[in-house]
């Protein structure tokens, strides 16, 4: 029970913030559900679809040819974009989706849900201290590629010039935030013991990138806020 409450708690935390910063309407439980169960889906089918292909790109010529492809071929692009089909099929033509911070406040949602699925199953398999790093840093940097995407997707909606280039960016810019992320963690992780100079410069980037991530996202969320309450 308790490696299940390490898992849920942080989720829980950011669904509650993302959904009280919401100041002109707040978005109806039911459909945050459904676009929360939605993510869920997506973990689990890109866990049917892609887990077979998880080899691939173990055999890299080198250490950064080999993080790439574990980076955006395995996780960044399936994951995002997954999360971006049942996003865009839960919440484009729904009308409640009628402000610019909506489309934030849904994609977290949907980005949450998976990466509710995918903490209890690595916390579960590797205990209480990948829980308690996964709580500060993986489970927020979902939350923030969920941002990104949901940002532009607000702007595909309602901005009504350039919609076709905005959902694009929806799901590219997610993939990049994602990838990269992962990138630096894999590279660090597969440099092991090549050099302690090049370990902690990968830690130095990897807290920098986390740290313009969260500023980012936060002038994301607060610019959407901004233009939601002027729509209304």
């Amino acid at each position: 029970m308790m490696l299940l409450f390490i898992s849920v708690l942080p989720v829980i935390i950011i669904l509650i913030y993302i959904y009280y910063k919401d100041k002109y309407e707040k978005e109806p439980l039911g459909l945050l559900l459904k676009a929360f169960l939605g993510g869920i889906l997506s973990a689990v089918a890109t866990l049917l679809l892609f887990l077979p292909f998880n080899d691939f790109g173990m055999e890299a010529d080198n250490i950064v040819a080999g993080a790439l492809i574990k980076a955006f071929g395995w996780a960044a692009v399936p994951e995002e974009a997954l999360k971006f089909i049942f996003l865009y099929w839960i919440i484009w033509k729904n009308h409640n989706f009628n402000e610019y911070y909506d489309g934030i406040v849904y994609a977290v949602s949907v980005s949450l849900g998976f990466a509710c699925l995918e903490n209890v199953l690595y916390v579960t398999q590797h205990g209480i201290t990948v829980g308690i790093t996964r709580a500060f840093l993986s489970v927020p940097a979902h939350a923030l590629f969920g941002v990104a995407m949901g940002y532009y997707l607000s702007l595909a909606r309602f901005t009504h010039t350039n919609t076709s280039l905005n959902l694009f960016k929806s799901l590219f810019y997610a993939i990049l935030l994602h990838g990269i992320y992962d990138f630096l963690i894999f590279l660090f992780a597969d440099s092991a013991g090549y050099s302690p100079l090049l370990s902690l410069a990968l830690v130095i980037v990897f807290f920098i990138f986390v740290a313009v991530l969260w500023r980012s996202g936060l002038r994301k969320i607060n610019r959407h806020i901004q233009l939601s309450v002027f729509r209304g």
